[in-house]
């Protein structure tokens, strides 16, 4: 069976320009704007932007891809929003457990806009998922001619074509596609049906206190990721609020507000104090990412959360 896209709009799919900008193209226009002539099957699940998706988003994403998947496409292809594909990419990525690919992309242009970039990535994109080279390498970002893994990857400029940086996989050259790497590949997470617990974000910063930290708690937080600053240390208060958060039985992730690089436990009155208060480090997952692990972790077995979550953080 072809490749099957799933589209859900973003500026992919939006026109206005140079006005403001509102997803309109459905899943053929957006191949017809590529110039696709082969046999894609298509379905519209939204035509949205992705910053107004939320955890019942991603389950009807799942469910969308798993059916196409189901019905025997050779691979899937997803076009979304950039505001929060790292993330639903990375959820994918958790949720699915089928070794053929699953590539997310979108644009940076919308498709009435002078160099619209979309058709170029929705076309490499589809190249990457008819590929039989990027099977087992589980869900793949395309952007700008290259495929990142899911784990890792961010969004890191607001305007660039270019604007996606993370672990490379591949590269879609000329029609072709080129091995980078291999991406280390974990054990799937189930899709449970209820709303996983709430996890919140929460920024240290200069003169940052707990007061954030433990607002999120009193709000029905089961889990908060901290937003650490630098290798993962953050202020004394903040240090208390996080132990008084683990007392009470929330899951307490650090990972750095820093684009790059790990978090580690390297100063005792930073990360040090906050592994001794309970809280577990990230690895190298944006604070993004990581809410995505903690999120569905949770909703899988809180009782067996820690495990899980050991399992995707080495």
């Amino acid at each position: 069976m072809p490749v099957h896209l799933v589209a859900t709009g973003g500026t992919i799919a939006s026109t206005g320009f140079p006005g403001p900008l509102a997803a309109a193209r459905d899943g053929a226009a957006l191949l017809a704007d590529a110039g696709v002539t082969a046999d894609v099957t298509v379905t519209d699940l939204a035509t949205a932007g992705s910053f107004a998706m939320g955890w019942d988003d991603l389950r009807r994403l799942r469910t969308a891809v798993a059916e196409a998947l189901e019905a025997g496409a050779d691979g899937v292809v997803v076009t979304h929003g950039t505001d929060t594909m790292e993330e639903s990419a990375y959820g994918l990525d958790l949720l699915l457990d089928d070794r053929r690919p699953v590539v997310l992309t979108g644009a940076q242009r919308a498709a009435d806009e002078p160099g619209a970039d979309g058709p170029a990535n929705l076309r490499a994109a589809l190249t990457l998922a008819a590929d039989p080279a990027t099977r087992g390498d589980g869900v793949l970002v395309c952007f700008d001619g290259e495929a990142f893994a899911a784990r890792g990857v961010a969004k890191r400029h607001t305007l660039a074509a270019g604007a996606f940086r993370g672990p490379v996989v591949h590269r879609a050259v000329d029609g072709t596609v080129r091995r980078v790497a291999h991406p280390v590949r974990r054990r799937a997470l189930p899709l449970v049906a209820g709303e996983p617990p709430r996890v919140d974000v929460v920024a240290a910063h200069h003169g940052a206190d707990g007061t954030l930290l433990r607002a999120a708690v009193a709000a029905g937080a089961r889990g908060v990721v901290l937003a650490a600053v630098g290798i993962g240390n953050a202020a004394p208060d903040v240090v208390d609020a996080v132990g008084e958060a683990v007392g009470s039985g929330v899951t307490v992730l650090v990972a750095s507000r820093v684009p790059e690089g790990p978090v580690s436990p390297r100063y005792a009155a930073g990360g040090g104090a906050l592994v001794d208060r309970g809280a577990l480090l990230a690895g190298d997952l944006s604070p993004w990412q990581a809410r995505i692990l903690l999120g569905l972790a949770l909703a899988a077995d809180p009782a067996e959360a820690r495990a899980l979550l050991d399992e995707h953080l080495t």
